[in-house]
C-alpha cells in the first residue's frame, strides 16, 4: 500500500477546488532504476547505470538526447512560443552590476560600486551615510545597494562602506549573502547581508589575505567558500569564519600561466564537481583541484578558439546534475562554456577595432576518465552574456554583444536575442533563438532566475560612472523575460505545488514527499521531474554557485484525490552534489515548471 493513501486524507480536507491551477513542465523524468526486493522488470539496472560517463560511447551521439534512457522530447510539450519581454521597473535605484535572489524573502539584491559616489536612490533619512574621507568628514548619502521586491518592484536602499566594484558572492547555509573582494579598500573585504526585514551589511575590510578584484567565489561541499583569482592575485584562498582574518593563500600555476597581454583569466569559471573537487577554468585551460590537499589532480584539454574569461568574457554553466534513487559511484558532471572573444579583442577594442565575438560552445564531462571538449555553434556570436539555468534543465543564453570585449566602451552591436540551449536535445539541434529585447544589455549586466520561472534582467553600464548622454547609457530599467515554457497556451499544463504538503527542510539521501495539483490525467514518473535550483550570483557574465539538480523519483501516485497527485523524491546524497543551504524546488510536467518553493538542505 502506498504511503500516500493513509497520509493524504487529512491535509486534503483543506484543499479548495478554486486552487486547481495547471501549467506545463519540462518532460524530464527519473528513469534510474531502483533496486529492491519489490522492483519489477522495468526497475532493473542496465549497463548505463554503472557506466554513465560512457553513455555516448555506448549509444553514440544520440545519447545527448536520451539521458536516463529515454528521449526527453518524448514527453516534453512542443511550443512555437519565442518568449515575452516586459518592462518591470524604470528605476533599479543602482546600476545592477551584481545581482542575486535572496532566499525566502524573495528579493533581488543588486549593487554597483561606491567609488562613483552617486546612484539613482538616496539612503533614507536617519540612515548613516558613508564617510568618504575621515579627515574632512565628507559623506556619500547615495545608496549603492538595494533590495528589489520581485512582485512589486519596491526598492529598499542599503548602505555600503567598502567598495564592491567587480566583486564576488554566494549564499551561506542559512541564506546570508557572503560577498568578497572589490576595489581598493574593498579588495580584502568579506561582507555579510542576512535575510531579515532589518538586516544590513556587516563588513570586515581585512578578512582576506590577498586583494580579490575580479575574483570568483564558489561554495564547497561543507558550505564553506573558496575564492579564486583576481587582478594581480594568481592564487586562491578559503574565506575565514565571520569576524576572523585569513592569512594563508595558495599560489595557482593555472592562473599564472593563463594570464596574457589582456589578462583574459579574471573571473575564472569555478564549480564544485560531484566528487568534491573544484573545477577551475581560466582563459582557455582548466584543471580539477582537490580543495583538501590543494593538489591539482587533473588537467583538461585546451578549449580552442579564443579567450573565455574577463575581458574575453564568455558564458558558462555547470549543466544540470541528474540523480537517481540509487546513484552510480561516479555522478556525471558537465560544464558548458559559450562565446567569448579572440585573445587580442581587448587590445584591438582599445584602438576602436571591434572584431566579432566567438560563436562556439564547448561542452565537457569533467568527471569522465578521458574528458574532451565537444564543440557546437550558437546562432550568433556573443561576448559578456549570461548563462542562466532554467527549472526544466535548459540554459538561457542572453545579454552581451556581438563584437568587441568587456571594458568601458569596448563592445558594439548588442545581442538582443536570447538563445535557448536545450541540454538534452540531440547535438546539432540544441539551440533556438528567441524573441528580442529592445534594451541593450552590455558590460555590467546581470540576470536572475525567479521562482515563477521568469528571468529578471537588469544593469548594463559601459561607463565609468552614471552617464546618460552616450551610445550605451547607464541602464536603470529592469525587465522580465518569460521563456517558451510560459507560453499562455500551456498554462493548463503547469502544476501547482501544494505548499503545506512539502517540507521546508530536507536531509541528504532521505526521501521526502509533496503533493501537486494538476488537471492532467497522465501524471507519472515518465513526465514529471523535480528540480532544485541554487540561485546564481551574477556579474560580468559569470553566474557563481548556480546549480540545478534533477532528483531521483521514488514514486508518483496520480489522483490520490481528483487532480491531486503525490510525489516521493530522494534528496541529493551529499554536500558535494548539493552544498548545504537554500534551493528553489520546482515540479516540472512535460517541460513546464511550477512556481518554485524554497527548501533548505542540511
Amino acid at each position: 500500500m502506498s504511503i500516500w493513501r493513509p497520509l493524504s486524507v487529512l491535509p486534503l480536507l483543506f484543499i479548495s477546488a478554486i486552487a486547481q491551477f495547471s501549467f506545463e513542465f519540462s518532460g524530464h523524468h527519473d528513469v534510474k532504476p531502483k533496486v529492491s526486493l519489490s522492483a519489477d522488470i522495468h526497475d532493473l539496472p542496465n549497463v548505463l547505470d554503472f557506466f554513465p560517463e560512457h553513455r555516448e560511447d555506448i549509444l553514440g551521439d544520440e545519447a545527448a538526447a536520451t539521458k536516463g534512457g529515454r528521449k526527453r522530447d518524448s514527453s516534453s510539450v512542443k511550443t512555437d512560443y519565442l518568449g515575452k519581454w516586459e518592462l518591470f521597473s524604470r528605476n533599479s535605484g543602482v546600476s545592477a552590476m551584481h545581482a542575486i535572489l535572496l532566499p525566502v524573502i524573495n528579493k533581488v539584491l543588486m549593487y554597483d560600486a561606491t567609488i562613483w559616489r552617486i546612484s539613482q536612490i538616496k539612503l533614507p533619512p536617519g540612515k548613516r551615510c558613508h564617510i568618504v574621507k575621515q579627515a574632512t568628514g565628507k559623506k556619500d548619502c547615495w545608496a549603492h545597494a538595494v533590495l528589489l521586491d520581485i512582485n512589486t518592484a519596491a526598492l529598499k536602499p542599503l548602505m555600503l562602506d567598502t567598495d564592491t566594484w567587480c566583486s564576488s558572492g554566494g549564499l551561506s547555509v542559512n541564506g546570508t549573502l557572503v560577498g568578497t573582494g572589490g576595489f581598493q579598500g574593498g579588495a580584502n573585504t568579506v561582507r555579510y547581508l542576512g535575510i531579515c526585514d532589518n538586516c544590513d551589511w556587516v563588513e570586515y575590510p581585512n578578512a582576506l589575505a590577498a586583494p580579490r578584484w575580479y575574483s570568483t567565489q564558489a561554495t564547497l561541499g561543507d558550505g564553506s567558500f573558496i575564492v579564486v583569482g583576481g587582478r594581480a592575485a594568481m592564487s586562491y584562498e578559503f574565506i575565514p569564519a565571520e569576524g576572523t582574518k585569513n592569512t594563508k593563500i595558495f599560489q595557482s600555476k593555472l592562473l599564472q600561466e593563463t594570464t596574457d597581454k589582456s589578462e583574459n583569466n579574471l573571473y575564472p569559471f569555478v564549480y564544485l564537481s560531484t566528487d568534491g573537487n573544484v573545477f577551475i577554468f581560466a582563459n582557455d585551460r582548466s584543471i580539477l583541484l582537490n580543495p583538501r590537499t590543494n593538489q591539482v589532480i587533473k588537467q583538461y584539454p585546451v578549449l580552442p578558439g579564443g579567450a573565455r574569461n574577463y575581458p574575453g568574457s564568455g558564458m558558462s554553466a555547470l549543466l544540470p546534475i541528474r540523480l537517481f534513487q540509487q546513484n552510480p559511484a561516479v555522478i556525471n558532471a558537465e560544464v558548458l562554456v559559450c562565446g567569448g572573444a579572440p585573445h587580442n579583442a581587448y587590445e584591438l577594442a582599445g584602438h576602436k577595432v571591434f572584431g566579432p565575438a566567438l560563436r562556439d560552445c564547448g561542452r565537457i564531462s569533467i568527471t569522465h576518465q578521458n574528458p574532451r571538449w565537444k564543440i557546437e555553434m550558437m546562432p550568433t556570436p556573443r561576448v559578456m552574456g549570461d548563462a542562466m539555468i532554467l527549472p526544466n534543465g535548459d540554459v538561457l543564453l542572453l545579454n552581451g554583444a556581438k563584437q568587441g570585449s568587456a571594458g568601458w566602451h569596448y563592445a558594439k552591436e548588442p545581442n538582443l536575442n536570447p538563445v535557448l540551449y536545450m541540454t538534452h536535445a540531440k547535438r546539432g539541434y540544441r539551440f533556438r533563438e528567441l524573441a528580442a529585447s529592445n534594451i541593450p544589455r552590455m558590460y555590467h549586466s546581470s540576470s536572475v532566475l525567479l521562482p515563477d520561472g521568469q528571468v529578471l534582467i537588469a544593469g548594463s553600464n559601459t561607463n565609468d560612472g552614471y552617464v546618460y548622454n552616450t551610445e550605451y547609457p547607464t541602464e536603470m530599467r529592469v525587465e522580465k523575460f518569460s521563456p517558451p515554457y510560459l507560453d499562455p497556451k500551456l498554462r493548463k499544463l503547469r502544476p501547482d505545488i501544494i505548499k503545506f504538503s512539502m517540507p521546508k527542510r530536507i536531509s541528504y539521501g532521505n526521501r521526502f514527499h509533496l503533493q501537486i495539483r494538476s488537471r492532467e490525467s497522465d501524471v507519472s514518473k515518465d513526465n514529471i521531474m523535480i528540480t532544485m535550483y541554487s540561485p546564481a550570483f551574477t556579474t560580468h557574465g559569470i553566474s557563481m554557485n548556480q546549480r540545478l539538480l534533477i532528483l531521483g523519483l521514488s514514486d508518483v501516485l496520480p489522483n490520490i484525490v481528483p487532480r491531486v497527485h503525490g510525489i516521493t523524491a530522494v534528496a541529493p546524497p551529499s554536500g558535494n552534489i548539493a552544498p548545504p543551504g537554500y534551493y528553489i524546488l520546482f515540479v516540472v510536467y512535460r517541460g513546464v515548471p511550477s512556481v518554485g518553493e524554497w527548501v533548505q538542505i542540511l
